[in-house]
């Protein structure tokens, strides 16, 4: 099964929070998609808390666990149209469409985008 993920559910996986870890390890083999500019996020995160050698090696082993999604015009926009109904961050906005792009399942923990009312796609709580 393929899923798509946020960077908070990348964060969660790479920090070990249960019960993230166990379902994004379950489904890794499936490659999950995931969009490049949440692992902008990911790689910021990282370095600022570990360093930069820790977050090039994050996302070198992340490239090759995971499909990164460049986003298009087309995508961009929808983002766009999405942030400006919603009051939620724009990382979180680029994670949503690009969930609703594949038809995917988005794995997280954010409660932004868990408390959406009217998301472009279907999600999955990983904090419990």
């Amino acid at each position: 099964m393929t899923v798509c993920l946020d960077s908070w559910a990348i964060l969660a996986w790479l920090d070990g929070e249960q019960p993230a870890l166990s379902r994004v390890t379950d489904l890794i083999a499936s490659r999950p998609v995931v969009s490049w500019v949440n692992l902008v996020e990911v790689y910021y995160r990282v370095e600022r808390d570990h360093g930069r050698a820790a977050a090039d090696d994050t996302i070198a082993a992340l490239r090759a666990s995971l499909a990164p999604d460049l986003p298009g015009t087309a995508r961009m926009l929808e983002v766009a149209r999405l942030k400006a109904r919603a009051p939620i961050a724009l990382g979180d906005c680029f994670a949503m469409a690009t969930a609703a792009a594949h038809d995917l399942v988005l794995l997280t923990g954010d409660p932004e985008i868990l408390e959406l009312a009217d998301s472009p796609c279907r999600v999955e709580d990983l904090r419990g």
